[in-house]
């Protein structure tokens, strides 16, 4: 079985494809002797797991992680062999239950009259496929006894008559070695810090462990034709530190970490980027391939951003939990806004046991992206049972827990569903966003209902809560290359008039309602489902195809998404763009 790569369509056994409960992973490895003879700790980890995983080496149990998006690491120091090869086993088993992040249940019905002795099925509150398997990269990596363990990097910048000075407060945490939990302080060595340029240079230095240092005449982080156009997006500079022993004239730990220099601010009636407004054009997304499942794929991933971009979107949601870190390599290099989002899709019930899944769901999420310069607002879910009155208490507790782990104090928002009459929002919500499918699943066809009930909607939610408003999904199910005129649901041509008509319906809110912050279509490209009655193979709302072709509409976005970023910044429309047809549109 490869890795990383979920299991369901590797082989040709649909028991495989189906398969609920535990599965098994075994491989061996061999160590370098000179790990020992150097004394290094010596350190497993696992970017992801589908959903629960328990790893054993030399059989030795070393670690157990729940949840199925998310890395953990092991310390195998004392394990690990030299004189032989290692035996790595990993069992891993996908069932969901009420109180795991996300929530399912298994159906085991006792008629053995109407159905086999080991029949089981598993309901979720999601409608993508549930694949598993190690998803994300598994390294062996070693350090020092003494080495660098967390980084801390918050961003600001100040601006003194033309010259605009960036300001980079920072915190390294230095731990000591095998089986202690001690932070060391500066009493046992320095921190040497030193910020370099994308060209390598020395732009600011300090010696301690935390502190903040200035670089004048900065490069500000911009998102993705969002900034002036004078401006480079997405500028990285590198954090460098290295760990000197009292005593020692060679670094004892190094490491490298790119960041970006930037601002974030939700207000009541905008959302601000190094202070000026932004306006989200983008998509709902998933981690979602043909074979390979959720397994990372360079070659698709760099594909996927290529298509954002010649889309022009700037932004996207990582539907509906956290995405791979290599995924986020690239959005911070390309300057793709990214709003981060927990696997807590459809979440009902609300017992003590799932909250405390999710408080642990969201501290190793903003752990691990807090240092993200894309990564600009937290969502703590997507269509939760909102209505129901335990919510109120439990997002309550989510979203102040949220705010206090992250020191970039990103804006934080829930993705909502139900209707505003009847939702029981929390307190603390920076921003509102919403899914709303008009004309889609009500009003089924009738695209003349979307200019009343957009606008209608955006403001009521407004009202209700004096919070900035995000469409964060609408989008209309197609089948590529089907046809009909005049159009019908279904049809490549019904998906193009359902699109253009939200277009026109955004521009009158965004020429007239500040606090309207911006459109996300569902979906970036069709992706894979439960077997369904309604669905063929998998939701087809994708402006591409899951093979990653555009259907007509995507040359329609891709118009509206340029259009916007000439408009709002002057950015120059591509070449290649029939501006006087598209245009013509909205």
């Amino acid at each position: 079985m490869p890795v990383p790569s979920s299991f369901n369509d590797i082989t040709q056994k649909k028991s495989v494809r189906d398969h609920i409960g535990w599965v098994w992973y075994e491989t061996t490895f061999w160590s370098p002797k000179r790990w020992f003879q150097d004394e290094k700790n010596v350190f497993i980890r696992f970017g992801s797991a589908n959903y629960f995983a328990v790893v054993w080496m030399n059989g030795e149990h070393v670690t157990n992680h729940t949840g199925g998006h998310l890395p953990f690491v092991a310390d195998v120091t004392n394990v690990v062999r030299y004189d032989r090869p290692n035996l790595l086993v990993v069992a891993l088993n996908n069932t969901l239950s009420q109180t795991t992040i996300p929530q399912g249940s298994l159906y085991q019905p006792t008629d053995h009259s109407r159905y086999p002795m080991d029949f089981t099925s598993q309901n979720y509150n999601f409608d993508y496929f549930h694949f598993a398997g190690i998803h994300r990269p598994v390294y062996i990596y070693t350090t020092p006894k003494i080495y660098i363990d967390d980084i801390t990097i918050v961003t600001s910048y100040q601006t003194d008559v033309a010259i605009v000075s960036g300001i980079i407060g920072y915190t390294v945490k230095i731990k000591e070695s095998l089986g202690s939990n001690s932070i060391l302080d500066e009493a046992f060595g320095n921190c040497i810090v030193a910020i370099r340029d994308k060209n390598g240079h020395k732009v600011g230095v300090a010696r301690t462990c935390s502190g903040i240092i200035q670089i004048p005449n900065v490069h500000l982080w911009w998102p993705y034709l969002s900034g002036p156009t004078h401006e480079e997006p997405a500028y990285l500079y590198t954090f460098e530190v290295s760990w000197i022993l009292h005593g020692r004239n060679i670094e004892d730990d190094v490491y490298r970490l790119q960041f970006g220099i930037r601002t974030v601010e939700s207000t009541n009636t905008s959302f601000l980027v190094n202070g000026h407004p932004f306006y989200f054009r983008g998509f709902g997304r998933h981690e979602d391939y043909n074979i390979r499942g959720r397994g990372v794929d360079l070659v698709h991933l760099v594909k996927d951003h290529n298509l954002l971009k010649w889309s022009g979107a700037n932004s996207y949601r990582t539907s509906h939990y956290p995405y791979a870190e290599e995924i986020l390599d690239l959005t911070d290099r390309l300057g793709i806004v990214v709003i981060d989002e927990s696997p807590a899709i459809g979440l009902s019930g609300y017992e003590d046991a799932l909250l405390g899944n999710h408080l642990d769901v969201m501290e190793e999420l903003v752990q691990r992206d807090k240092n993200r310069p894309s990564v600009l607002m937290w969502s703590l879910g997507n269509e939760p049972k909102s209505m129901e009155n335990n919510s109120v208490k439990y997002f309550e507790t989510v979203v102040n827990y949220t705010k206090e782990l992250d020191p970039g104090k990103r804006p934080v928002t829930i993705v909502l569903s139900q209707g505003f009459p009847n939702d029981n929002g929390p307190k603390g919500l920076d921003v509102i966003s919403i899914n709303r499918y008009f004309a889609w699943y009500g009003d089924t066809g009738r695209t003349e209902v979307i200019p009343f009930q957009i606008p209608t909607e955006v403001q009521s939610w407004y009202s209700k809560y004096n919070k900035s408003v995000l469409i964060t999904e609408y989008g209309a199910g197609t089948v590529a290359g089907m046809h009909m005129n005049p159009s019908f649901t279904w049809t490549e041509d019904f998906q193009f008039d359902y699109h253009n008509a939200h277009f026109k319906a955004f521009d009158v809110l965004r020429k007239s309602l500040p606090y309207f912050i911006g459109e996300m279509i569902w979906n970036f490209a069709d992706f894979a489902t439960p077997q369904e009655t309604f669905r063929p193979w998998g939701c087809m709302k994708g402006i591409f195809t899951r093979e990653r072709q555009p259907k007509q509409v995507a040359h329609l976005v891709r118009s509206r998404y340029w259009h916007l970023a000439n408009d709002t910044q002057g950015y120059s429309i591509p070449t290649d763009l029939d501006a006087a047809y598209f245009r013509t549109t909205f």
